[in-house]
């Protein structure tokens, strides 16, 4: 399954989530067994032709309604910022979807 993240550097361990509008780059992750199985850093948000099964915002008051109407469930975070928290709050089904 992969995930997309919006964040504000391409730094793997110092990045954290940012805005949709503010992001610097994109994170995409492909988990498998609750493992990242590959990390992928991205300017653009359309160099991405994987499937995106979920997007990870900040909140409900984002943007996200093209990736809504691709078919991606979108996901926000409470507390989490870094990349190593929203993907445990991910595995532990921490995150709450935005209908």
């Amino acid at each position: 399954m992969t995930v997309l993240i919006p964040t504000d550097s391409k730094n793997r361990f110092e990045c954290v989530i940012s805005s949709i509008e503010e992001n610097n780059t994109w994170i995409l992750l492909t988990l498998e067994e609750g493992q990242i199985q590959n990390f992928e850093f991205h300017d653009r948000k359309e160099e991405i032709l994987e499937w995106i099964d979920y997007v990870v915002v900040l909140n409900d008051k984002e943007y996200y309604w093209p990736f809504k109407d691709e078919g991606s469930k979108i996901l926000s975070v409470t507390n989490e910022k870094s990349v190593d928290e929203i993907v445990e709050a991910f595995l532990f089904n921490n995150l709450r979807e935005i209908l």
